[in-house]
């Protein structure tokens, strides 16, 4: 059976990507380390290691296009495996290039830096730090190079005593140290760019992260849109882009970091009105024609696991008894652990922030 598009996990993300292909009667299947994933329930898919070429080489073979869940798997693997299952690697977006400068954070910032995007200042960490010292100076982000998100693998040194409390983590190399930005709030956006080069952006938004998690996010006011596409072209990135950025004191932007597929920031399109993050997602996959984003005012708020949660849908009628307009979108994941993301919920129209803020709050008094 031959699938129109392979998916490189099988998470949330590939869950609510397949579900926009097949409206549009694309068929899909997934490669993930587990067996019951988001988007097993949902399509075929294969359980294998993503960072093993063969797997790779196993799903690339029956699929026509395919599409990153996230940024970790190794360039090099997906590089042997295509090549393995003797296909283009145009098959894949973005591509293995781009990916391999996005995977790598210095080189990521090394090329906005380059590029004349604006980005904070950053150097590799190597023998005893002192040259990162006299470069970086205090206070300072101390990063790993490869591999952290949603907090994970990010350390912050205040003084000389606090960056050498970390040498236990830099020391084995792959980290980065990198000028600490006293930002105003954080924001991101959606950029996408077709293969011909043309660019577009889904609105600036307004992220709130708590516990380096995502939790809500909503319109900001600004168009950071320059900006953030200028960061994708830097990386010669095509498809789509979640842009992460801080906003400084004085209005300007900073690029924080990119992430080469749908993204938690863009999660209130599913419900805005316009055009969907995964729909353009499917359709930049597809090579098939964009849509211009434009729909009503919306907050997400993310559906963090909770500790001795119960049954999640006697919380989603107490959500929705609290806000009746509220939508739910809930990932089907096998297992609840604290923090972990399992779920959405998005609300439209005025006051959405406050709403969505009660609607969640009646979710887990119940959970």
């Amino acid at each position: 059976m031959s699938f129109d598009i392979g998916f490189l996990g099988g998470g949330q993300l590939a869950r609510m990507s397949i579900q926009s292909a097949q409206r549009m009667g694309l068929k899909c299947l997934s490669l993930d380390p587990g067996e019951h994933t988001p988007a097993s329930e949902i399509a075929p898919a294969i359980a294998g290691n993503l960072n093993d070429s063969e797997s790779i080489a196993k799903l690339a073979s029956q699929c026509d296009r395919l599409a990153l869940e996230n940024e970790f798997i190794p360039a090099d693997a997906l590089h042997t495996g295509l090549k393995k299952a003797g296909v283009q690697e145009d098959r894949l977006i973005p591509e293995i290039e781009t990916l391999a400068t996005i995977q790598d954070k210095l080189l990521q910032r090394q090329a906005f830096l380059s590029t004349n995007v604006p980005s904070p200042h950053a150097i590799s960490i190597h023998a005893d730090g002192s040259e990162a010292i006299a470069q970086i100076r205090f206070p300072m982000v101390l990063k790993a190079r490869f591999g952290g998100y949603d907090g994970r693998g990010t350390r912050y040194a205040r003084t000389l005593e606090e960056f050498h409390s970390h040498a236990h983590l830099w020391q084995a190399g792959g980290w980065m140290a990198e000028s600490f930005v006293p930002f105003k709030r954080e924001l991101a956006s959606m950029v996408f760019i077709d293969r011909e080069g043309n660019a577009g952006c889904f609105p600036t938004m307004e992220t709130i992260q708590t516990h380096h998690v995502c939790d809500l996010v909503f319109p900001s006011g600004v168009d950071a849109s320059a900006v953030a596409i200028a960061a994708v072209r830097a990386v010669n990135g095509h498809g789509l882009f979640g842009v992460e950025m801080f906003e400084l004191e004085d209005g300007s932007i900073q690029i924080n970091e990119l992430a080469p597929r749908p993204h938690n920031t863009g999660h209130y399109t599913l419900d805005w009105g316009g055009v969907s993050q995964f729909d353009q997602h499917v359709r930049l996959v597809m090579d098939l024609p964009t849509i211009a984003p434009a729909g009503n005012e919306t907050c997400m708020a993310n559906l963090l696991g909770q500790a001795n949660a119960k049954d999640f849908r006697l919380a989603i009628r107490s959500a929705l008894e609290e806000e009746p307009e509220a939508r739910i979108h809930w990932y089907g994941k096998a297992e609840s652990r604290p923090g972990r993301k399992m779920g959405h919920l998005n609300v439209v129209g005025d006051n959405c922030v406050e709403r969505a803020r009660r609607a969640r709050e009646a979710f887990y008094r119940t959970w």
